[in-house]
């Protein structure tokens, strides 16, 4: 954090922050508080008291990036904390309260208090994690039909062992009943469709959840005459009907295929392929900013099979269909009414498949990775730890089914007694954010690319979102002032940054609520996870020292993935990889940092898959399009670019012409092709830039080195168009 161009809090004058845009009486009482604040012992510690005490969500931003820069000036630490947490908030916490009742007994003489002791429950959780998933069981009320013979047990045929041998379950029967201090007639979901911001919300209790889930939609599925184990497809948007449909299929005993209702109709058409899925679930269109973007049209475009069609707009028929295919009020229809209240959940083993979800690889083709029936217990429990997720709160985070995120978001919710806050819109407007405030969202996810527009419109003015006790922040890399922003939206909550894959089902590394956080960094290695950073000669750094380079995991790791549908999992994930402790350390994909004050930063991928809003996405899959847009094109490279300042990347093209480079006007009209030809990959992927080169820089076994052009673009920034 560069903090030399900014003035110190002592040098900060009543002038300087109405310059700033603070009218003359919030001057003068800031200004008072920078005095008051120069007495605290550490630069953290006078942000903390102005954050706290001083600095409110209608202040303009500038005021609050001067406080924040000026404590922190002339400060040797390039990762300050904009959060601190207060003993008697940490007491609180899921971790606050058992550590409490249970620290010294869990960890020792050691244990001092939550914050003190955080660390120390981290190596707990890695060093016996017998008792500490049994513990994290028990506070989630996970119940099992058959219980596991033990935790955790050596296994040649499971990577860092087999958890839960011999436990068989249900997830989604889990989500459907009441958790210790709740009740039927709680909330599981509240929503609001886009537009009708001055409506009521609309709420569904568990009890309604639960008889949506079991008398209409699982007991038609099992009228559709297909084999238990069958893989069902959901293509729409996240919102209540598709939370019902994704429950009611695993616990249908079924498998559900996540696919995003932003993907064009080969990328539909090459997930249904590859998971070999019966049937999908989709709507007619998607209602977004008063338009209506086709979505059945492009599943009949994929070739799909039977697909069961809802409308958009409440029951509005729909004309259309395929012979085969069903419309919602026709595939309801064919449920038992007499069995209205009647549904046994078909219990699995431990590892049965519940969800096949997508991650790009670098061939081109997206991994198909399986969920378990244990994979939603890494995501709840993350959510419990990390993210403080309680019974009672409300979990907002705008995502989709097609994402990892959006059965995060069902199962960290509803395993943890909390309800989900669905928003059927856009999230970058003021209806999403008047949607915050009236649903009384206690934890609100975000990406980055949502904030910086929040930030740019400031459509979130006006609204309280004082019920917020954090945030977190996944998907891509997040800009400091952005985030600082943020955090000044909610009297400054801090922002749990999470970090993980598809195939681990949660998080490797994250934040926590005892533990300072620092912006655009994460403070602590998940539970139940250690995580090593790699050396030039690919060998584990001390964990404990700072340094730079690939990351790799410890693969005794709950919920991770142990197969891939349609490419080899060992060696995607574990070949060529060095040894710690006698195990073969796991793979991931991604640069990272530790500092030297013990935070972790991420410095994108260390392979050649990129991230663009969220979306991982192989460069192969791009540039297989990019070159063939024009026949002047020798070849392309793409790379993912972070712009100055951080935040999330932008999608460059490196471009080898046949010939002579063309003029500037050329390259306006490549990039425009380059975007009208990626909508059919992805509608959401736009080039930010088009760079000529001679030639691409490569291996000695002619490999594109993308590392080289990634490296180049950010220090240099080339001409560019």
């Amino acid at each position: 954090m560069a903090t030399a161009a900014h003035k110190p809090l002592a040098a900060i004058t009543a002038a300087d922050l109405a310059a700033a845009g603070a009218a003359a009486d919030d001057a003068a009482a800031l200004h008072s508080a920078v005095r008051t604040a120069l007495g605290a012992a550490s630069p953290a510690a006078a942000w903390a008291e102005l954050s706290r005490a001083a600095l409110r969500p209608d202040l303009p931003f500038a005021v609050h990036r001067m406080l924040y820069y000026g404590c922190f000036a002339g400060s040797p630490s390039a990762t300050p904390p904009a959060w601190t947490p207060h003993p008697e908030e940490a007491a609180l916490t899921n971790v606050g309260r058992v550590l409490e009742a249970r620290g010294r007994a869990l960890i020792g003489e050691a244990y001092k208090d939550p914050i003190t002791s955080f660390r120390d429950f981290h190596k707990f959780s890695n060093e016996n994690p017998e008792a500490y998933w049994k513990l994290v069981f028990e506070e989630m009320g996970i119940t099992f039909s058959v219980e596991p013979s033990c935790i955790l047990r050596d296994s040649d045929a499971y990577p860092g062992g087999e958890w839960l041998p011999g436990a068989v379950l249900n997830a989604a029967g889990n989500c459907l009943t009441a958790k210790h201090g709740r009740n039927s007639g709680d909330v599981a979901i509240v929503w609001r469709d886009e537009g009708k911001d001055s409506e009521p919300l609309n709420i569904v209790t568990l009890e309604e959840l639960r008889k949506q889930v079991c008398s209409l939609v699982a007991n038609a599925l099992d009228t559709l005459d297909l084999a238990k184990g069958s893989a069902i497809a959901i293509d729409m948007p996240m919102n209540v009907n598709a939370v019902v449909i994704y429950l009611a299929i695993v616990l249908a005993g079924y498998i559900v295929v996540s696919i995003a209702d932003s993907f064009a109709a080969p990328a539909i058409s090459t997930r249904l392929k590859i998971s070999e899925a019966k049937a999908i679930f989709t709507q007619d269109c998607i209602l977004r900013d008063d338009k209506e973007l086709p979505l059945y049209s492009r599943v009949v475009e994929a070739k799909a099979p039977m697909a069961i069609v809802i409308p958009a707009r409440g029951s509005t028929p729909i004309k259309g269909l395929r012979t085969d295919d069903l419309s919602w009020q026709d595939f309801l229809g064919r449920a038992d009414r007499t069995r209205a209240d009647i549904y046994t959940a078909v219990e699995q083993p431990a590892y049965q498949f519940s969800n096949i979800l997508f991650s790009s690889g670098t061939t081109g083709e997206p991994k198909a990775i399986p969920w378990t029936h244990l994979t939603p217990l890494k995501a709840a429990a993350d959510g419990w730890c990390h993210m403080d997720i309680r019974r009672g709160d409300v979990v907002a985070w705008p995502t989709n089914l097609g994402w990892m995120m959006g059965p995060w978001l069902v199962y960290a919710s509803l395993l943890n007694g909390a309800s989900m806050a669905l928003y059927n819109g856009s999230p970058n407007s003021s209806g999403f954010a008047k949607f915050v405030q009236d649903a009384k969202v206690t934890m609100l996810g975000v990406v980055p690319s949502i904030v910086r527009t929040w930030k740019n419109t400031d459509c979130t003015a006006g609204f309280d979102w004082s019920t917020i006790r954090c945030f977190s922040s996944t998907g891509e890399a997040s800009s400091v002032d952005d985030y600082l922003w943020l955090m000044g939206r909610a009297c400054y909550k801090p922002v749990i940054e999470y970090c993980g894959g598809t195939e681990i089902g949660g998080g490797f590394v994250t934040g926590s609520l005892l533990q300072p956080q620092a912006l655009s960094a994460f403070s602590t290695p998940a539970m139940g996870c250690n995580m090593f950073i790699l050396d030039s000669n690919g060998n584990p750094l001390p964990q404990d020292s700072a340094g730079i380079g690939e990351l790799a995991l410890d693969p005794t790791l709950f919920g991770s993935s142990t197969t891939l549908l349609n490419a080899d999992h060992h060696e995607v994930y574990f070949s060529g990889m060095p040894q710690w402790n006698a195990k073969v350390l796991r793979r991931h994909g991604d640069e990272f940092e530790r500092t030297a004050e013990g935070y972790y930063r991420a410095h994108g991928r260390a392979d050649d898959t990129m991230n663009l809003g969220g979306i991982k996405v192989s460069s192969i899959e791009i540039e297989r399009i990019c070159s063939r847009v024009n026949d002047t094109i020798l070849e392309t490279a793409a790379i993912g670019v972070p712009p100055v300042g951080g935040g999330p990347e932008q999608l460059t093209i490196a471009v080898v012409f046949r010939d002579q480079s063309p003029q500037a006007e050329d390259l306006n009209q490549l990039k425009l092709l380059f975007n009208s030809a990626l909508k059919k990959l992805n509608p959401l992927f736009k080039v930010s830039s088009v760079i000529v080169v001679p030639s691409l820089p490569r291996t000695a076994s002619n490999k594109v080195m993308r590392r080289v052009l990634r490296k180049e673009f950010t220090q240099a920034k080339p001409s560019k168009i």
